[in-house]
């Protein structure tokens, strides 16, 4: 009788046809034919006759290319073992590095909650590469064994940080900082400390806020330390706090003090803030944005004062530069501009007075047709009033210096009359737009260097970008009502961030450059696809996987997660 055969040979799986004869008693071939690997094999099955074709039982499809990729990583990175030499697991079950990796992967290839952590488990590659039932990722199973302190979190951070900052040698002599908050749906009654009321950046006010302040490195983002904090905490309190672990924690994670640099934005500004960094043994140094306010007579300096800035990045820029105290301390604040900056704000600039123009003559024509009879209804404006209402149409930026207004109260009628003066927007455009004030401590910092440290902050906008992405990495939604359970939450969300950024930039290191996004999508069209056919009983199963794009076959051969891990 015949049937068909594997043979595994140098990690690959190979089928043939055989038929056998018993003699002497036993089993022998006494005929073979190949029949080639799974892939070529599934393609006969598939174009062959008719007869054949019926021999298919069915297909089942994981997902492989993102998660293998993942998986691949923090295999080389031992990201498990790290977590679990924090907090080792019990003596049966699995561990809590399982869980928190399995939900990082989970976060960055099709996120999901709890609740659907067994579902999209059982969907993927995760139960062929890890030996594990999808019966282990119930939320039951999943938050018994999370059970994660705020000291854990910073002691599996340091562990995982360690190693990659070793691994991938992350400069970290300059790092930027900044915050964020994501709305929950906490119900308002349930107590918990991380999620409260406060100013939400994505203006939903009416929801609980869970903050989360970052330090990256400018290589690929990467993301550091991170810390989850009530959300109405201020800025300034918060980033007082990082600074602490920053300074903390520096040395466990890079082994070594070295000058560091912290960039931050104009929010985190506060003599106490610049105070602190600089004291103690172990000082920060610093760049930061400086308030108009803060520069007004440097506003005035002529252009002719600023020198052209050399490097290629910044090209047709210049700067201004002059050392004083910022602060009480000395620093050198450097006044740049920048002709592509002032292009955008001055057509802002004149969007806003074309709606501010509309606005006022909506009011005008309003207080005309009552004057002449035609609004008789509702209460009768006052000089008082009607100057209010102007100030409150005024107060986007530069319109109270743009535009001159009177109000006239004659035979007991108010009247309003106004215009924008072209002057005094030229007056503004040559003395705001286009600027932007830095201060730092880095005396010895060049023009260049400074620039570039500060703008270097959108590697930090990145991070909150993606990490609001609703595709993949996002946070939200949030829906977990302890402490313990947002912290762990945000951690494995930063954990997956990180992930991505290390592939991004090995990536990069090998001439492939690529996004999170685009990485993500394409090596998801990877899939494995298990054919079953022959005996319903005792069926014949050929393992195959998708091609995929050109791109993600560059990827997979790179890395080359089939012949390593199938």
């Amino acid at each position: 009788m015949g049937s068909i055969i594997k043979k595994k040979i140098n990690n690959r799986n190979y089928y043939y046809y055989v038929e056998s004869k018993r003699i002497n008693g036993k089993p022998k071939y006494v005929n073979q034919k190949y029949l080639g690997s799974a892939e070529k094999l599934l393609e006969k099955i598939l174009v062959s006759e008719a007869p054949l074709q019926e021999r298919v039982l069915y297909s089942d499809i994981a997902d492989f290319g993102d998660v293998a990729l993942l998986y691949d990583l923090a295999s080389r990175l031992h990201i498990r073992e790290l977590i679990d030499q924090v907090l080792p697991k019990r003596k049966q079950g699995v561990s809590v590095g399982t869980y928190l990796l399995t939900a990082a992967i989970n976060r960055a290839t099709a996120p999901s909650s709890t609740n659907g952590l067994k579902e999209w488990f059982s969907g993927t590659c995760l139960p062929m590469l890890t030996g594990l039932s999808p019966n282990s990722f119930t939320p039951q199973n999943f938050w018994n064994n999370t059970g994660i302190s705020k000291s854990d979190i910073e002691a599996m951070e340091n562990a995982i940080l360690k190693k990659v900052i070793t691994t991938y040698d992350i400069d970290t002599s300059h790092i930027i900082y900044d915050a964020t908050n994501f709305f929950t749906y906490i119900d308002t009654r349930q107590e918990c400390e991380t999620a409260k009321l406060g100013h939400s950046k994505e203006k939903r006010n009416d929801l609980r806020i869970i903050g989360l302040s970052l330090m990256v490195a400018p290589d690929c983002s990467i993301p550091l330390l991170h810390e989850t904090y009530p959300g109405n905490r201020p800025d300034a309190t918060e980033f007082r706090l990082m600074m602490e672990h920053l300074k903390s924690r520096y040395e466990i994670i890079t082994g070594k003090k070295a000058d560091v640099t912290v960039v931050f934005d104009r929010g985190n500004n506060s003599e106490d803030n610049v105070n602190y960094l600089a004291s103690d043994d172990f000082p920060l140094h610093y760049v930061g944005g400086l308030r108009k306010s803060q520069i007004k007579e440097l506003l005035d300096v002529p252009h002719d004062y600023y020198v052209p800035l050399t490097a290629k990045a910044l090209e047709g820029q210049c700067a201004y530069r002059i050392e004083q105290q910022v602060y009480g301390r000395h620093s050198t604040i450097l006044m740049v501009y920048n002709p592509a900056l002032e292009e955008g704000q001055m057509q802002s600039i004149k969007l806003n007075i074309e709606k501010t123009t509309l606005k006022l003559l909506e009011l005008q024509q309003k207080l005309m047709r009552r004057a002449v009879g035609k609004i008789k209804k509702g209460k009768k404006p006052t000089t008082q009033s009607v100057t209010a209402k102007v100030e409150d149409i005024l107060k986007t930026e530069y319109m109270k210096d743009i535009f001159f207004y009177e109000v006239i109260e004659k035979d007991t009628n108010i009247y309003l009359t106004f215009a924008a003066s072209d002057e005094t927007l030229e007056r503004v455009r040559i003395k705001y737009l286009g600027k932007t004030a830095l201060f730092t401590d880095r005396n010895d910092f060049t023009n260049e260097e400074i620039v570039s440290a500060y703008r270097s902050a959108w590697h930090v906008e990145s991070a909150f970008k993606q990490l609001k992405n609703t595709e993949h990495l996002t946070v939200r939604p949030i829906f977990h009502w302890t402490d313990e359970k947002n912290r762990v939450h945000i951690f494995t969300c930063v954990l997956s961030y990180r992930l991505c950024c290390l592939l991004v930039k090995e990536l990069a290191d090998k001439g492939i450059n690529t996004n999170i996004n685009q990485l993500l999508n394409e090596m998801s069209n990877i899939k494995r696809v298990d054919t079953f056919f022959g005996n319903p009983d005792s069926p014949e199963k050929v393992q195959s996987f998708t091609k995929g794009s050109e791109f993600a076959q560059q990827i997979e051969n790179e890395y080359q997660l089939k012949k390593k891990y199938f």
